[in-house]
Parts: C-alpha cells; structure tokens; sequence
C-alpha cells in the first residue's frame, strides 16, 4: 500500500543506514585510538582489568624508581670504599717505609705529617658519600628498600617447601651462613640443590646454587628463582626467618632441597614437600658500613702515630693490612647488595613489559581487520544511502494516479 502519511520501505533503509553509521563511528574511533576498547562503554569488564593492571605498572614503576635510588646510594657508598682504600695503601707504603732502621727524626716527622694528611681525607671521603640523604658509608646505617609492590602480607599457598622458623631471624641483607644454627652449617663453596619430579609423568628438572663469599639471604633467594627460570618461587620472610620455596610449575608435584655441605636444613634441606603458604617480604634491606676514622674497620688507626720507632710503623703496618680487609670485605657485602638490587630490577622491568602485552591483547584493536572493515563499512554506508533515497521517491508515484 502507498501512504503519504508512512514509508515503510524508507523507515527500514533508515534503520540500517543509522546502523551502518554507529558502527563506522567504531570502527573510525577503534582506528583513530589504537584501541578495541577506550572507555568502560565498550567492555566494561575487559575495561576494568584493563585499568586494574595500568595502575600496576605504574606501581611497579614507582618501586623500579626507587631501587634505583637505593642503587645509586650503594654505588656512592661503594665508590667512598674504593677511595678509602686507595688512601690505605698509601698510608700502608708510608708505615712501611718508616720502619726503615736509617730515618732520621726529622724523616720520621716528615713521613707522620704526610700520614696524618693521608688520613684526615678518610672522614672527609666518608661524610661526602651522600645521595638523596642517605649515607651507607658511615654510621652502620641501613636503608629499607621497597622491591614489590605487593605488600608483604599477601600470601601464596600451594606445594613446596618451608624451612623452620630460625630461633634469631637475621635480615635479608645479612649473608646466608648466617641461617645457620651453628658455625659452619652452610659455608662459601656450598651447593644447594633442588630437584622437582612428576609423580605422574616422572617428570625432572634440577638446579644447583652456588653459596659464593658474600652472599645474602635476598641474593640467594634471587639466585633461585632466576636460575630455576620461575619454576620455583623462592622467598625469604624476615620476621620469622623462614625460607619457602613453591612449585611454581604444574608439571611438577615434589620438590626435593639438598646440600653437599655440613647441614643446610635451616635453608629448606631435608624437608618434605608440603601444602604452604609464602608471606615474604616486600622490602629489601641494604646495610651499610662505617668508612670513617671513627668506626670498627679503621678506629684502630685514628690515633696511629709511626714517627716514634721502627716498631711502631710495624705496628701501624699491620694495623692497616687488617683494616684493608675488613674493609674489602664489608665492600664484597655492599656489592652483593647492589647486585640483588639490579636483579629485582632487571625482574620487574621483564613484569612491566609482560604486564603491558597482557593490556594490549585485551584493548588493542587488530589495525589490519579494522581497516578491512572500515572499507566494507564505507561501501555499506553508500549503498544505504542510496536504499534510503530510492525509498524516499516512492510516494511520488501516487501523484501519477492523479494525472
């Protein structure tokens, strides 16, 4: 029936031209943005975890900024070291040259004055070694680092293995043989391996950790999750003084912790595999050392005085060759600091990338079948405007009724 009152056939021609349009209008917005979803109109839900994990990576940006800041501390402290010691060999050749039979008063007197200089640059390097405020080269201080940014409460259970709770928790930072219960349990050269098996598929995979000279609960901790390749979640609670390590693979249901050393059940050695739960520590403490002149490392030679005799000198010799080693050695701690720092860092930069592919494959729009689209779209919306128009031009044939 033909009306000049309706058009049915136009209503429907517009109907799918508006169509067309608002998905042109998508399609356009998806190309101009980048993006499948922009806002919580498109997908709510997708929109939701989009921006859940958006504001993760800015956090794990924030605690990367910040081990670099601690990074930068420990570098500055470890550059105060490697002056100090510089200083130390001369004021070692000094003490030795003045324990020379043939000096005179006077050469003595001359060699003192040229030591006292040497050593008054000692607290001058100590005090200077400052960034952002912090100071690891005197005073013994520490500096708490955040390393997640998942707090430290948040728990993970499944299979793995915990150690016992040691009856004095030592911190993260402190060197492993320190776990253990008596001296010499877990000593440099150790090897602590960890064997995981399929009970089911007999399945294998195995490591071994080295204890090297300095290392740290967190840099062993790091040492293997890094050379487990994640399939071990290795964490170290400094409240409790408790290692865990979960299964962080399904292919495996058993995990098995031995050493070649005296004992290491402190770290987790011998103890069945079990349901557990990891709280860990968020934080990563970095402790310094005392490089001034008032210190344990170099108090012995504050008041050192080689002009008086021979003996003396020999003295003051070996007064410096002890503080030369402690202080290498209280370097070799702050290095295997800095380097379980660059670790965690070097992770959560691999955790930022990662977490940011997860966002682009649940918002990204796949450009190529959106151009694709567009095209078909394009020709669509012609088509439709030319369906609309024709329907448009039907009423006009009632005025041929009327010729």
């Amino acid at each position: 029936m033909l009306s000049v009152n309706s058009n049915y056939g136009a209503s429907v021609a517009l109907q799918s031209l508006s169509s067309t349009n608002k998905e042109l209008g998508e399609i356009q917005n998806r190309i101009s943005t980048g993006l499948k979803v922009s806002s919580a109109r498109d997908n709510g839900a997708v929109y939701a975890i989009a921006e859940g994990q958006r504001a993760r990576v800015s956090s794990v940006a924030a605690v990367k900024d910040g081990i670099d800041r601690a990074s930068s501390t420990v570098d500055v402290a470890l550059a105060a070291g490697k002056s100090v010691g510089d200083i130390l060999q001369k004021l070692k050749s000094k003490a030795v040259a003045a324990q020379a039979d043939d000096l005179t008063s006077d050469q003595r007197a001359a060699l003192q004055a040229d030591f006292a200089s040497l050593r008054s640059q000692i607290d001058t390097i100590a005090n200077a070694a400052q960034f952002n405020g912090a100071n690891l080269a005197k005073g013994n201080s520490s500096l708490s680092v955040l390393v997640s940014d998942l707090g430290g409460s948040v728990a993970a259970t499944t299979d793995g293995v915990q150690s016992a709770a040691l009856t004095t928790p030592v911190s993260g930072s402190a060197l492993v043989a320190d776990v253990g219960s008596t001296a010499g349990d877990i000593a440099t050269g150790d090897l602590i391996t960890f064997a995981l098996t399929d009970s089911v598929n007999a399945g294998t995979s195995s490591i071994s950790v080295e204890v090297t000279a300095g290392m740290t609960v967190d840099g062993f901790v790091a040492a293997v999750n890094s050379q487990s390749g994640g399939k071990i979640s290795a964490s170290y609670d400094d409240a409790a003084g408790q290692f865990t390590y979960l299964i962080n693979d399904t292919a495996y249901d058993n995990l098995a912790i031995t050493s070649n050393g005296t004992n290491a059940t402190n770290i987790g050695a011998g103890v069945a595999t079990a349901t557990v739960s990891s709280a860990g520590s968020n934080t990563f403490s970095v402790t310094g050392a005392d490089f001034s002149l008032t210190g344990s490392i170099l108090s012995s030679l504050s008041s050192t005085d080689i002009s008086t005799s021979t003996a003396s000198a020999t003295t003051a010799s070996n007064s410096i060759d002890t503080a030369i080693t402690d202080l290498n050695n209280a370097m070799a701690t702050m290095g295997s600091q800095a380097a379980a720092l660059d670790i965690q860092n070097e992770f959560l930069s691999k955790l930022s990338d990662v977490v940011e592919q997860g966002i682009g494959n649940l918002v990204d729009a796949d450009l190529a079948k959106e151009s694709a689209r567009l095209q078909s779209l394009q020709i669509k919306q012609q088509l439709g405007a030319q369906a609309l128009s024709i329907a448009n031009q039907a009423p006009s044939l009632i005025l041929s009724f009327f010729r």
